[in-house]
């Protein structure tokens, strides 16, 4: 077995303590109440021009008036001049403060019936993306699916959910969904796991821990399949909803560029987590070290390697430690690969942080692009929404010059299928992949 090699430590925190979540809705009507005041929502004239060209936010700032009781779920939003604009979700603790789910008026029974509507649409569309190789994917994408704070996963037997803005806890909303996973082919189990940052700054409570439905006998810790290998998963445990779905043609790209470059010696995935790059790469490379911050992390990757071993060529090891000092470590001390991929977590959650997030990107670039060897390969991503495609290349641009390096761009990507972009919604086009050769 490989053992684990521990270069570093990991902090954790501990979780905050959250406020209870709506249950009644407001009123549909964009009328004003006795008193003069709005029923629902009145906005600004910028943030209305936004939601005419297609967005569905309104942040906090520009809610110019506010009728409703904070206690409700939805209501009405309309312009400056009272026209109606939609019927929202109503986040009283966000910077976000409304997300339109529909462009007319709705009561509660209306919004359930197309909640249950749109969530078996979007599950529809992903129809053939699962099969026996690949049996997880996302099957709702928040925005992207009309469902704003909906995310829905499904690893193998069991559907995560995750419910990340206030008005979807509102009375019958868990019903509709549970109505409409329940037949999702292969379902054992729906299980509701938080997402702990969001749910602080959306001021939620959070979920119990029993599933929200399960078959009789069904496990929460299971095994899922990604491009033919098979990954460990359990429902309590991991980051986001447990793995990274959105990197599953990626993973198979950097596999098969490898490959293609003939860069098939030693290979490094940093930021490993639980070993999705670090395992297709070692379906064609020699050796595959792997670099996470997260002990439990590695625990998950060793035992996903030990699943995988008959259909790996290569050896593979682990790495606890920081990837930046680890990678200036490595690249002074001489270190070379032929292959490696940066997948680092976001590092610019807010506009503000772009200009240190950039600077970040570009360290780790330069220093894998000081241990890869004439003609091999970096597959370098960025998760972070505000830092643009343009942005990364110029990092990794940026880098190649410190280096001393020309890099030949081989390919643009981004998330798999089943995490699509709305053109109108530029949040959903998050992730970033860029795949070049250095010379």
């Amino acid at each position: 077995m490989n053992k684990t090699r521990k270069a570093g430590k990991t902090r954790r925190t501990a979780p905050a303590k959250l406020e209870a979540a709506p249950s009644t809705f407001a009123s549909t009507s964009p009328k004003r109440e006795k008193n003069g005041h709005a029923a629902g929502a009145v906005i600004t004239r910028r943030a209305a021009d936004r939601l005419r060209a297609g967005h569905v936010w309104v942040y906090a700032s520009d809610v110019v008036e506010l009728g409703a009781s904070e206690e409700r779920a939805m209501m009405p939003v309309a312009d400056n001049r009272g026209v109606l604009l939609g019927t929202a979700l109503y986040s009283p603790s966000s910077q976000i403060a409304l997300r339109l789910v529909a462009r007319e008026a709705l009561d509660e029974a209306a919004w359930l019936k197309l909640l249950e509507t749109r969530l078996k649409k979007a599950i529809a569309r992903r129809a053939g993306l699962l099969d026996a190789e690949s049996d997880a994917c996302r099957l709702c994408f928040s925005e992207a699916d009309e469902l704003p704070g909906l995310i829905v996963d499904k690893y193998g037997p069991l559907v995560i959910v995750q419910r990340l803005v206030r008005g979807l806890l509102a009375e019958g909303v868990r019903d509709a969904i549970v109505g409409a996973l329940r037949d999702v082919p292969g379902t054992k189990a729906i299980v509701e796991r938080p997402d702990a940052r969001i749910r602080e700054l959306e001021g939620l409570a959070a979920p119990g821990d029993d599933p929200l439905w399960a078959a009789r006998g069904a496990k929460t810790q299971v095994q899922f399949h990604i491009n033919g290998l098979s990954f460990h998963y359990d429902a309590r445990a991991g980051q986001k909803t447990g793995a990274f779905l959105d990197q599953r043609l990626n993973y198979a790209a950097a596999r098969d560029w490898a490959m293609q470059l003939h860069a098939s010696g030693r290979a490094l995935d940093v930021c490993t987590y639980q070993g999705g790059f670090a395992l297709h790469l070692a379906q064609v490379c020699k050796s595959v070290t792997g670099i996470d911050a997260s002990r439990a992390s590695l625990e998950v990757a060793e035992r996903n390697l030990g699943t995988n071993r008959p259909m790996l060529t290569g050896e593979v090891d682990w790495v606890e430690g920081d990837a930046f000092q680890i990678l200036r470590d490595w690249a002074d001390g001489g270190e070379k690969f032929d292959a490696i991929v940066l997948d680092p977590p976001a590092f610019a959650k807010s506009k503000r942080a772009v200009e240190g997030a950039l600077r970040g990107y570009k360290e780790l670039n330069l220093r894998a692009l000081k241990m890869l060897n004439p003609g091999g390969l970096l597959v370098t991503c960025s998760c972070s929404h505000h830092v643009s495609l343009a942005d990364l290349e110029g990092a990794v641009a940026s880098a190649a010059a410190d280096a001393g390096r020309r890099v030949q761009l081989l390919e643009r990507r981004g998330a798999a299928p089943d995490h699509p972009v709305v053109l109108n919604l530029p949040e959903t086009e998050y992730l970033k992949c860029v795949v070049v050769e250095a010379v």
